[in-house]
């Protein structure tokens, strides 16, 4: 759980860097790559995190303007990054200008719970890492090249003129 908002932010900008990175992997016809025919679609996953930070944060009360989670699916790639990059830049933005390290300690109903604000943001953070872990599944079965998050893909070793890790 977070108890400093300048460490939360550094985190946040790290992992939104990456996410766009991600996004930026994704053509306009992958977006409709899917695992199974009732899967989520890759464009759907990255829709939902999208969706996902303006639900939670306006929920702790960081008004962040977004789209619902039932609106339709952008039809191209650059829309979906482009949303997501105003929608993060707002949590940077929100919680700047509003909150203390003491409102991280703060308690807010959250799916029939009660949360600390420090563990929402940790739960977003860990929500965005998860259903990019998905992405680039489905970014590699579109035939796409993965870019590296936390270390190199087999692309990037490849290009390094090395093997990949087993």
């Amino acid at each position: 759980m977070y108890r400093s908002i300048d460490d939360f932010l550094e985190t946040w900008e790290s992992e939104r860097e990456f996410t766009l990175k991600l996004f930026s992997a994704m053509s306009d016809a992958s977006l409709s790559q899917q695992v199974t025919p009732d899967g989520r679609s890759l464009g759907r996953i990255g829709w939902h995190i999208v969706c996902t930070i303006p639900e939670m944060m306006t929920a702790i009360g960081v008004p962040v303007e977004g789209p619902a989670d039932s609106a339709p699916v952008p039809a191209r790639s650059s829309e979906l990054a482009a949303a997501f990059d105003q929608a993060a830049r707002a949590v940077t933005e929100g919680l700047r200008a509003s909150w203390t390290d003491d409102t991280l300690l703060a308690e807010r109903d959250m799916y029939g719970e009660k949360w600390k604000n420090g563990f929402t943001l940790e739960v977003l953070l860990r929500h965005q890492v998860h259903h990019r872990g998905q992405m680039t599944v489905l970014i590699r079965q579109a035939g796409l090249p993965v870019p590296g998050i936390y270390g190199p893909s087999r692309e990037e070793w490849a290009a390094y003129g090395r093997p990949a890790a087993e």
